[in-house]
């Protein structure tokens, strides 16, 4: 049986740029991901977070508005650009790594006891790479396929919260980490091999005909 009219399951486009007949293309899901903080605390894998994390948000950029009044109108530009916070949270396991290893970032950040804080942010920041999955498994993890990368730097734990206890829930025991970030990067596919960015891409900033951005050009 002739399954072509399934090509025909999506928007219909009149442009040389892409096919007008290609059918509905398969979406990330939610739910295939995986997390790695690199640096994060003193104990190492720190891959025992990465089996325990439940969700974390991906970048969110905003750009500062600037506005020029002029004459009878006014005109908008984009000014810096900032990054909002991602949280995550994290399953707490009866093995104590978890709390463990948050533990010894808040350390890293400022010693409670001692009461002492960092001398430097390079001596406590870490970075929080997020891939998004195919859903392969099974015999050969390693070659899961990874459809895209944020690399996210400069990361600190702004605030760890260690949740509720609750004699009429019977939800584990979790705790939430809200991690503020100095820049991220987006690749397509894994960031090993990533020079296919999205954010980040190498883009040439244009001056009339004077590119002064350090982007490939013609």
């Amino acid at each position: 049986m002739s399954i072509s009219t399934l090509s025909r399951f999506s928007v219909p486009l009149n442009s040389s740029e892409s096919a007008n007949s290609q059918g509905l293309l398969m979406p990330k899901l939610q739910y295939r991901f995986r997390v790695f903080l690199q640096n994060f605390g003193v104990s190492k894998p720190t891959t025992e977070l990465t089996k325990q994390v439940m969700d974390i948000t991906r970048p969110t950029v905003t750009f500062d508005d600037i506005e020029l009044p002029v004459y009878n109108s006014r005109v908008r530009l984009a000014g810096r650009p900032m990054w909002e916070n991602i949280t995550l949270t994290l399953r707490d396991d009866v093995s104590g790594e978890v709390q463990k290893l948050v533990g010894q970032q808040l350390q890293k950040q400022f010693d409670f006891f001692e009461q002492s804080s960092a001398a430097s942010g390079q001596d406590y920041k870490f970075t929080t790479r997020i891939e998004i999955l195919d859903g392969g498994n099974g015999q050969n993890p390693e070659n899961t396929g990874v459809f895209e990368t944020w690399e996210i730097y400069g990361c600190y734990v702004q605030s760890a919260n260690y949740n509720t206890l609750n004699y009429a829930s019977s939800d584990p025991v979790t705790v939430t980490l809200i991690i503020r970030y100095d820049n991220a990067v987006q690749f397509k596919g894994a960031s090993e091999s990533g020079s296919d960015r999205g954010v980040g891409a190498a883009i040439g900033r244009t001056i009339g005909s004077f590119v002064s951005g350090g982007g490939q050009t013609e």
